[in-house]
């Protein structure tokens, strides 16, 4: 294992946090591997010279995390990372998992020019002839599998994005390279059984349940840019969001 960092008492971040953001980066970094036993309780109070209620107070936040687990009488064991995606702001995946710790590449599977369905097409107020550009990408968090996204753009989109390097983030791509400014976004999530192709690319048992996640993207003038469904490995990743009471909307 290699050895952390030191932790710095002068700080304003307490030790216990210090010690809980090194423990996580050496779980995100593969130093600790899945299902591998952390170090037990004096051994971290050794490593960073600490009292046992800080390394205890560390591994809380991990577990509340959801990082480790304990086996009790055995000590805390590493839990597979889950990724974790804010729906509060628009942005695309890998920069929402390079900013949470986590590495993170997609792998291009097909892009093709296609009649749309009629939810794809209703989605994106589409006539009957028109057709868009499908996009079969599989998403990878520290080289695991996490989700298989088919995204759809209407030609005047997706005519833009021919030969470009879609494994690269969409949306910023959208924005900085195409010049169109994004607005909001409807997502609906639920939950579905895995088809045949997506338990292979995921290397899910067959008729695994995922996580099935809706999205419609907007530009600044409300015109429908991307559709797309997500299916999602609901034990490798999830998504977090913020609400507000109904009494508290407007209020400061």
């Amino acid at each position: 294992m290699s050895k952390p960092k030191p932790v710095l008492p002068d700080s304003p971040q307490p030790l216990y946090l210090q010690i809980r953001d090194t423990l996580k980066q050496q779980i995100l970094d593969g130093t600790y591997a899945e299902h591998q036993k952390l170090a037990s309780e004096n051994e971290l109070m050794a490593l960073f010279r600490v009292s046992r209620i800080t390394v205890r107070q560390a591994l809380r936040e991990l577990h509340n995390d959801g990082l480790v687990f304990s086996a009790q009488g055995k000590g805390s064991f590493v839990s597979r990372p889950k990724a974790t995606q804010s729906l509060q702001t628009l942005e695309g995946f890998e920069e929402a998992m390079v900013a949470a710790g986590f590495s993170a590449s997609t792998r291009m599977i097909s892009v093709s020019q296609i009649r749309p369905s009629k939810a794809v097409q209703s989605a994106l107020r589409l006539d009957l002839t028109e057709e868009v550009l499908e996009v079969k990408r599989v998403r990878y968090v520290n080289q695991s599998p996490v989700s298989v996204d088919l995204s759809y753009f209407p030609m005047s989109v997706g005519d833009r994005l021919s030969g470009r390097d879609l494994a690269r983030d969409i949306f910023p791509m959208l924005e900085n390279e195409l010049g169109i400014r994004l607005g909001v976004a409807d997502i609906r999530v639920g939950a579905a059984l895995a088809d045949d192709d997506t338990v292979r690319l995921l290397r899910l048992e067959p008729a695994a349940a995922v996580l099935r996640v809706e999205r419609l993207t907007f530009d600044a003038d409300e015109r429908p840019v991307d559709f797309e469904y997500l299916l999602i490995r609901g034990d490798a990743y999830q998504y977090q969001f913020r609400v507000q009471h109904r009494s508290r909307k407007g209020k400061r």
